[in-house]
Parts: structure tokens; sequence; C-alpha cells
């Protein structure tokens, strides 16, 4: 569409964007300290909130995040050289495992400026939180985790490869915490790399309209380096630092300089359409709008977080071709915290702005500010999104403070575990090197020590006075992650008492560290189950015991990780607990019922309503309140213990051990009939389970346990002479379902024929036409020597099936036989489906 059909069509409306107002808040000392770290970048200014940018770095497995992010750090001063992750020497990929493999197997946070310090043009440089994630689909919770204290994100993807399985469900992922997002197309100098496919594929896989912010320079099928559309000038160059003055002596070819307008037209155009602002402005100035306006406007339009625009970079993070500018953009077009929405809490059965709990002033008659009378109320309020086991730290606990600021050796009340916890010391972490600094501002991100039974999603609050919360703030949750079910586990014995104590709190720690391993103990045999995402998750679980726990153990092989579920409601079952706990004397009782969960419950059921947890939704009823006679108990407390009795009970099936699935828990407390005078949390936890338990039982007595079994969703990319094979062992031999077949190279070709490529426009829902799509053209030398690459090469299928788990646990194998090695796999897990027949009665 041209700018006089948007011109023609547009009508004139108003946004309305409010602007956020805060007073300024002074952020700590920044310290970047880590191996070969120059020190001219040992100190760093103070700055308020809207110099803060908290990024993460997300893409699939070998797209180049962790090379992007060791560039980072280079131009950034901090390193005197980059980490090259094939020689095993990256700050952020610091675990043995991590340099061994070659992947990143856990986030790691950095802290860092740009622009440097001594960059005269600028007055103060931004900093930078950088969270660097797995591409890996197993630790897909890895990065599921640290999505919600993120800002914006940066995706990585391989010129070469196009868009992939893992972008995909990290891309929506990000749009469902609305994260604004930008995207760096990597690898562009390596053979067969196409900018123009892979921004074809971004609007295309992605569902949104890529707007082309730069164009990779080739000469001769050599990177040159990158301009940018919006300036027309150059904007990194091969083998230099991207200096200013070497930067505006180049000279690009001819091509490009008559593409470089076309594209700024064409992205004027996109932004034209969204923002009413920008194109009053090119009512007035046409074609000659100022570049600021044009960055200004793409700021505005991505903020919202929908991905129905996409602004694209490009360049190749090995030889630091294009990380420059990406710097740039991360301070240009990503938000500060103080651009975000307003953060909102769960607070009980409600979810409120935070703006409603937090302390607010009030102004006397006389015009001056006046505090509200005193009472216990919330300092600073900051969320835990990980938990790792430092050698020298011990545990140390990833924060990200949203209000207040965070000071060491003052009490910390943990919402979930409804106790005070002190840390020791506050550090900015820059991969495996700590340094310790007095404390945390708002929008910052660090790690404190000396907290023992923290957890990720935990919700911590220094409190007035260092006073317990009163009931109506005590319960408060900042975005809870959701813990996927596991989908394979193994078995380990131990040989002697010590060896068991010594595994059981290896295996505690390791739960804490990564909340999706998960653990139990079977008291009959005595032996210890660990079930995880995959073989690989467990692989490293496994290495992580043994080397950094050093934990003693058999181990068994990796095995499928069945649930159990219900095929019809249970009766109410009423259940007593009144034995002494810990040397406490109690009772307490609740009434469970279990149901098959519907698939619509998230529409049934109010959001604030219900807890879910491992598959399985649990909501707790209160009865028996007297008008003008409120409970005397504490309804949250008992709301939570109640919901940790259901999840213990829950953990085990009657039918074979397996957790249960898709069940949704009503836990109904009476206060006439069920509170039977003051109780521990313990006793209230013991009731529910038992509730839960024994509803079960009479189920399983009655033949109404039913068996699922992991669905993965399985992609193959193998040669052509291989595909019908495959295909074939896939729904004939292992009961799998074939999706689709996709040749990847003429992945463009196909979409154009069928003249219909849909996607989801952000949040929109409008659909993608590939011809809607403006990609620069690739050089033609560069698609001739793509041509000759070609030829002689193996024609690459891609199958996308939906596949049992327990038929593709050791699937790689085969398909090495089938394949003479020329294939890659990976799966995720789709859902869980029942077993029925033979096979269900095989299992038993």
């Amino acid at each position: 569409m041209s700018l006089s059909a948007v011109l023609r069509g547009a009508q004139v409306r108003c946004y309305g964007f409010k602007r956020v107002r805060a007073s300024p808040s002074v952020l700590n000392s920044l310290q970047c300290r880590a191996r070969g770290i120059s020190s001219n970048t040992a100190a760093q200014p103070d700055g308020p909130q809207r110099l803060i940018r908290n990024i993460g770095i997300v893409a699939h497995v070998d797209a180049g995040k962790t090379t992007t992010t060791e560039q980072m750090l280079y131009n950034s001063g901090a390193l005197r050289h980059a980490g090259n992750v094939d020689h095993g020497d990256t700050v952020t990929d610091f675990l043995p495992m991590e340099r061994q493999r070659g992947i990143t197997i856990q986030s790691a946070a950095i802290t860092f400026n740009w622009p440097k310090k001594e960059d005269s043009r600028i007055a103060q440089p931004h900093i930078i939180n950088l969270i660097d994630t797995p591409g890996h689909v197993d630790f897909r919770f890895e990065v599921e985790r640290c999505m919600p204290i993120l800002d914006g994100a940066v995706c990585v993807i391989d010129g070469v490869e196009g868009v992939e399985a893992h972008t995909e469900r990290v891309w929506a992922s990000a749009r469902d915490f609305k994260i604004p997002r930008v995207i760096f197309v990597n690898k562009l100098d390596r053979d067969g790399a196409s900018y123009k496919k892979s921004i074809q594929d971004i609007g295309l896989k992605l569902g949104g309209m890529p707007l082309v912010c730069q164009i990779p320079w080739w000469e001769e099928d050599v990177l040159r380096g990158v301009a940018d559309v919006i300036t027309g000038q150059v904007v990194s160059l091969a083998g230099t630092t991207d200096a200013p003055e070497v930067l505006g002596k180049a000279t690009v070819s001819e091509n490009l300089k008559t593409e470089l307008p076309r594209a700024r037209e064409k992205l004027v155009e996109l932004l034209c359409e969204k923002d009413d602002e920008l194109l009053e402005l090119w009512t007035e100035h046409g074609k000659d709008l100022p570049d600021e306006a044009i960055k200004k406007s793409i700021r505005r339009v991505i903020r919202n977080g929908d991905g129905s625009l996409i602004p694209v970079f490009a360049g190749s993070s090995l030889k630091n071709i294009g990380v420059v500018p990406l710097q740039n953009a991360v301070n240009d077009y990503l938000p500060s915290p103080l651009d975000r929405p307003e953060l909102e809490v769960r607070n009980g059965e409600k979810t409120v702005p935070v703006g409603q709990i937090l302390p607010t002033t009030a102004k006397t008659t006389a015009g001056t500010t006046a505090k509200k009378p005193k009472q216990s109320h919330i300092e600073a309020l900051a969320s835990v999104f990980k938990v790792v086991n430092d050698p020298r730290r011990g545990m140390l606990t990833w924060v990200r403070v949203y209000n207040g600021i965070l000071k060491k050796n003052i009490p910390l009340w943990n919402a979930n575990l409804q106790d005070f916890e002190r840390p020791l010391n506050i550090m900015q972490i820059s991969a495996s090197q700590n340094v310790e600094v007095p404390y945390l501002s708002p929008g910052q991100i660090g790690a404190l020590t000396g907290l023992k039974t923290a957890r990720t999603g935990d919700t911590l609050m220094v409190m007035a006075a260092n006073k317990a919360p009163p009931e109506e703030l005590a319960h408060i949750q900042i975005r809870p992650p959701e813990i996927p079910p596991g989908v394979a586990f193994i078995v380990l014995d131990v040989n002697t008492p010590t060896a068991a104590r010594n595994l059981e709190t290896a295996l505690e720690n390791a739960s804490r560290e990564d909340p999706s391993l998960r653990w139990f103990k079977d008291e009959k045999t005595e032996q210890y189950t660990l079930s995880g995402m995959g073989t690989l998750h467990l692989e490293i679980a496994r290495d992580r015991l043994e080397n950094h726990y050093k934990a003693e153990a058999i181990w068994g092989k990796v095995v499928v990780d069945y649930k159990e579920s219900i095929a019809a409601p249970t009766a109410p079952t009423r259940a007593v607990f009144n034995k002494t706990v810990a040397g406490q004397s109690g009772s307490a009782a609740c009434t469970a019922l279990l149901e098959p969960l519907p698939a619509d419950y998230t529409e049934s059921l109010p959001r604030s309503s219900y807890v879910e947890r491992d598959g399985n939704v649990i909501q707790v009823q209160f009865t028996g309140e007297e008008e003008g006679h409120p409970f005397p108990f504490d309804v949250e407390a008992t709301r939570h213990h109640l919901i940790n009795g259901a999840i213990a009970g829950l953990a085990r099936g009657p039918r074979r051990g397996s957790p249960m699935y898709r069940c949704l828990v009503t836990l109904t407390y009476d206060g006439a009939s069920d509170y039977l005078g003051p109780a521990s949390g313990a006793h209230l936890s013991s009731a529910s389970k038992k509730a839960v338990k024994d509803a079960l039982s009479t189920t399983q007595q009655q033949s109404g346990i039913t068996l699922l079994e992991p669905v993965m969703r399985v992609t193959i990319l193998c040669p052509e002479s291989a595909t019908g094979a495959i295909q074939h062992d896939l729904y004939a031999a292992r009961g799998g379902l074939v999706l689709e077949v996709r040749d990847l190279q003429d992945s463009s070709s196909s979409n154009t024929s069928n003249n219909s490529a849909t996607a989801g426009n952000g949040d929109t829902g409008a659909e993608i036409h590939i011809e809607d799509i403006y990609a620069p053209p690739d050089s033609y030398n560069f698609q001739k020597s793509l041509r000759e690459t070609r030829q002689g090469r193996l024609r690459m299928l891609q199958i996308t099936a939906k596949v049992p788990l327990a038929e593709v646990l050791e699937y790689d194998g085969i398909l090495r036989s089938k394949t003479s090695g020329h294939h890659s796999l990976t799966m995720a897990l789709d859902t869980f489906e029942r077993i029925t027949g033979p096979r269900e009665k095989a299992l038993g």
C-alpha cells in the first residue's frame, strides 16, 4: 500500500499514550569483572530507570546467541577479546557441560554499559541487563521462567536455516508476555545464507510484518558490512570496530545505493499504517522525514509487544559485523522499565495493578503532602526468577526489582513460604563472575546470597519496620511460572545410608535450581525417581549431580514418564487429619472433589480463582461464614496449605504410581465443620492430601483411573531419498501422524504459488501474504554462488509429525542408519493422550 493510499483511507485517531511519571531513581554502581575484563570498565555511572534495558537473547540452538552476547561484551569494553563457543572460552557458557557440548544449558545474566563511557557523543550510557538463554527445546522452561522479568528481547535467527522450530515457540511465549522484540539475522557470511528468504520466513512463520531496518552489503559473495535503511549510511564494516570516522569513508555498491531509498519508503509506509504521529509528519515533510522521527515511530509501534511489526537487523556475530548497530537498536527501540505497562500482581483471588498495593501519599488542605497513618506497608517488591548453586557463594537467588530498593541484611518477606529471609550480600552478575553491590534499584536485576529456601517464582517484599505484612498483603504473587509436566524419568539406587542422605540433599538443591526437575523416593523399594523434560535434560542433570554435587548413585535408563488421570468425577470425599506433626498436636479436615479437567477451563474458570500445577488445576472454596462473624483463621494462609496438600496428593496416582494429570480438584473448607481449632500448616496440608488420596483410591477400585502418554511434535530434517522410508516408519511402525512434509529450499516459491501464506499477525489475526512482504534481493553474484553450492548437495526435506515419546525415545540412532547421518531431529511435548487396548494392559 502506498502512502497516498494510506492517507486517503486514514481516519483521524488519537492514541493518547500515557506518559509514565516517576521520581528519578538512582541506580547502583555497576561493575563488570570477568575473565579478561578491561579495567577501564570497572566503575559505571549512576542513572535513572529510563537508561535501563532488561533484555533477553532468544533463538533456536546454534543460531549464534552466545556469540552475539560475547561480541556485545567485547564492543562495550567489558572484554579484551571475545570468546568462541567452539573453543569453549565464552563468558556466558561457563559450565563445563556447556563448554564441552557447545550449547547453552542454563540462562546467564550479564550487566554492562552501552555505549562505552569514553564515547564523548553521549552524556550517559545505558545500563544493559542481558540474559543469554538456552536454545535447545529440552531447556524451554529455562527460557520461559526468564520471560516475565524481561522488558525486551532480541531474537537471533540463522541466515542459512531461517526461522526454526524452537524460535517459533519462544517467539509465541514472548508474545504471550507482550514483550517488545527485534530480530537479528545472523551468519550472513556463510555459504547458502539468504537475507531475503530469512525475512520472508519471519513474516510467514512469526506472524508479523518485517520492518527491514538494515540491508547487508555483499561484494563478490563476501559480506562487507551492513547499511542502515533509515540513514542510508554504512553502520558496520567488516574488519573494523565500526568507528564513525571509518564508517563515514565507506562507499557502497550502486545496487545497494539504489535499494536503500526503496527500503526506506517501504519502512515508512508500514509505520504510517500503524502510527498516526508519523503519518502527520509525513504529510508535512514527505520523503524528507527526519531520521529521528522514524526511530521514535519504531519504538512506539513495537512497545505494546503484539509483534505485528518486527524490526529486522542483519550481520554476522562471529565476525562482529552488525553487532554494534544491534546494540544501538537495543537502546533506541526496546523499552525501559518505565515504558512497560504497570505490573499486575495476584493478591488472593484478585489480580490488581501493583499501584493499588503500594503506599501512597495524600494532599492536605494546605496543599502539602502528608503521609497516610503509619501501618505495615511494602517498601520494596521483587520477583525470584532463577536459583543457582555457585561453588564459591552457595545458592544465588536471581531477582528483578520492581519497586523500592533492595538492600543487604534487610529481612525479606517470602509471600510463598510466609516467612522472612535475610540476604547476606547482593551482587551484579556477569555470568560466572560476581561483583558485590550495596543495593538494587527499581528495574535492576541482580543476585542475593544467604536465602535458604527461596525458589523460582517466589515474591519477595521489604516491609516497613520489618514486620510481617497484614493479611491483605501477605500472599502477593508476581507472575508465578507455569512448570511443564515431565515427559521422561530415570530411576536411581544407592548402596549406603550416607549416600542416600547426600543424594537427597543433591536432588533437593537440583530441583530448587530447576523446578522442572522433580524427584521422589519410593519408601518401599527405597529407590529414587528423577523426572525431566527429555533425555538431554536428564543427562545434564545427571552430570551436575555427579560432578557438581558429588552424589553417588546407580543410574537406570531414561524411560517415558506416563501420567494417570480420571475418566469421571469422583464422589466428594471428606478427610480428617488429627495426628501429631513435628511435636504439635492439632486437627484439620476438608472435602475433595476431583473431575476431568475440561479443555476450556481457562474460559469457564476465573483465572484468579485457581492454581495450575503440573497439568492439574486446584481451587479452594470456603463455606460456612456467618454474616457479621468472619472466619477465625487466616483464609489465604489456609488456602495456601490446602493447595500444597492437594499437589502432594496428586504427585503419585493409585494405579502405577505415576503423577496425576488433567484433574480439576475442588477443595471445600467449611468454617463451621472443618475448622477444628487452631492447626498448623502441616495439619491442613495433610488433611487435603488425605482427602485427595482417598478420592483417588476409591476411583481406582471402580476402575476409573486411565493412563496417558506424552505425544511429541517431532521435526525431522532429512534427505529426500530417505523421506518415504521415514514417513512409513513413523505412521506404520510407531503409530505417529505425519502433519507436513516441506521442501525448505523451495518454501518461498511454494508459498507464492499457493498465493496464501497465513499467519496470525500479532494479536490482530490478519493474514500475511508473501507478496506483501518487502525483502531486499540478494545480490546476483551471491545467488549464483548459492546455486553452485546446491549442485551435488542432498535435497533436504522437513517432516513434521506427532508421535508417542515411547516410540522415538531412541529414534536418533534409527534415523542415523536411514540417512547415513545426514539428518537432524528435534521434538517438543505436544500433548498427553490416553492409552487404550493391549498397550494399556501391558503397562498395568
